[in-house]
């Protein structure tokens, strides 16, 4: 392996950490944010705990998908370069 393909294989996996690092950051906190709404909505009105608790899943499973699409990104990053 010469120099110049160590440096784009170096790129690479620093690229992949980034990409992780900024990619998890986003649906962590959106999911923490919502499980906190959720809980606070479930207090206020717990008859409809089940209704609050069903949608806040299908939030939590949207905002999942960037999370994915970012592990994607680099394990492409990883075993490609």
């Amino acid at each position: 392996m010469d120099l110049n393909q160590a440096i784009v294989k170096a790129a690479a996996l620093l690229g992949a950490g980034i990409a992780m690092g900024i990619g998890a950051l986003g649906p962590g906190l959106g999911e923490g944010f919502t499980a906190g709404k959720a809980c606070e909505g479930i207090a206020r009105t717990p008859e409809n705990a089940g209704l609050i608790t069903r949608t806040m899943l299908i939030g939590q499973a949207v905002s999942e998908s960037t999370g994915i699409y970012s592990l994607v990104v680099a394990l492409l990053l990883i075993f490609t370069a």
